[in-house]
């Protein structure tokens, strides 16, 4: 696989005001972030919420990507990842074609299943199976990408029929805005590699919260095994993608061995699993930047995603890979 560029992303789940948010994102585009991705999550502070040891994300997606496109020039907004069962495609490709055309071509379009049965259950959402979800998430893709493109629309589908009109705007970036596809199991990352721009490797989260079993799902045996699936499925289109993932365990620290043995020993995994995890960066702005470098050359990975959390202390390895 062609090396590519690196590129770097902040992920965030929190505002505090409208002031704080806009000022996020002039502040990621001044450190050279590519990005700021947000995440489709909607349940506020409480017992539902808290029982899926997921973060409360602050703001709705949509509004505050157009947000944090109308206070930057250069810097792609997006959502890591929509989920397909809150809301219809129609909906969703209008809502996109339209920051596209307001942001002048700066969306990443990123879809996933869908994986946390306590928001889907609070919001009294059915939570289907799996198969079912991944199932109605390749639809979406196929009619997604006729609504933003150009011609009338005519899907009559399992999950979803329209047809009579066309999308509308037109999304500035042609065909359509870069589409990020991510999740962690074979289906999913099958899917990516076959209809994705960008490949978004994550945690398999089939136990529908948050937790240690994701992480080790996620190590960099299995993370290899995820990369086998995207390549087999993408065939000769495989050297056209690009390869993202959340290093969402990120310390730029002088201990960085210490503080891997500290967090592994609590995931039931060694220091060497932690150091070598492919969601996790420990050590000084060098170590991280040589291992960011040692992953490009094993996965091809060369798109990576940080928490807002520590996008400041990152910033000097966006300054030297960037």
């Amino acid at each position: 696989m062609a090396r590519r560029a690196f590129r770097f992303a902040v992920q965030s789940f929190s505002a505090g005001s409208a002031a704080e948010w806009r000022d996020k994102a002039r502040r990621a585009e001044a450190l050279g972030y590519s990005a700021l991705h947000l995440a489709d999550h909607f349940l506020g502070p409480g017992e539902a919420i808290a029982q899926t040891a997921h973060p409360v994300q602050e703001l709705a997606a949509v509004p505050a990507m157009a947000a944090a496109a109308e206070v930057t020039e250069r810097l792609r907004i997006g959502c890591r990842v929509f989920c397909m069962d809150y809301r219809h495609p129609v909906m969703l490709a209008k809502e996109a074609a339209t920051i596209d055309l307001l942001s002048e071509g700066r969306l990443e379009m990123g879809l996933g299943a869908g994986w946390l049965r306590g928001e889907y259950e609070a919001a009294g959402i059915t939570f289907d199976p799996p198969g079912v979800r991944i199932e109605r998430l390749a639809e979406t893709v196929e009619l997604l990408k006729k609504l933003l493109a150009e011609g009338p629309v005519d899907h009559q589908g399992k999950h979803f029929r329209v047809s009579g009109f066309e999308g509308a705007p037109r999304p500035v970036q042609r065909p359509h805005p870069p589409l990020m596809i991510g999740g962690g199991s074979r289906r999913v990352l099958q899917l990516a590699g076959q209809q994705a721009d960008i490949v978004s490797f994550n945690f398999n989260n089939r136990s529908g919260v948050m937790g240690p079993d994701g992480i080790k799902t996620s190590t960099a045996e299995e993370t290899a095994k995820k990369l086998a699936w995207v390549r087999e499925a993408a065939g000769d289109r495989f050297e056209q993608l690009e390869l993202e993932i959340g290093a969402y365990l990120t310390f730029v620290t002088d201990q960085g061995r210490q503080t891997a043995e500290g967090l592994g020993g609590a995931l039931g995994l060694s220091a060497d699993d932690m150091l070598a995890h492919p969601h996790a960066l420990f050590g000084t702005v060098d170590a991280i930047c040589d291992e960011l470098e040692r992953r490009r050359e094993i996965y091809g990975i060369s798109y990576v995603t940080v928490s807002d959390e520590v996008s400041e202390a990152f910033a000097p390895v966006v300054a030297r890979l960037g």
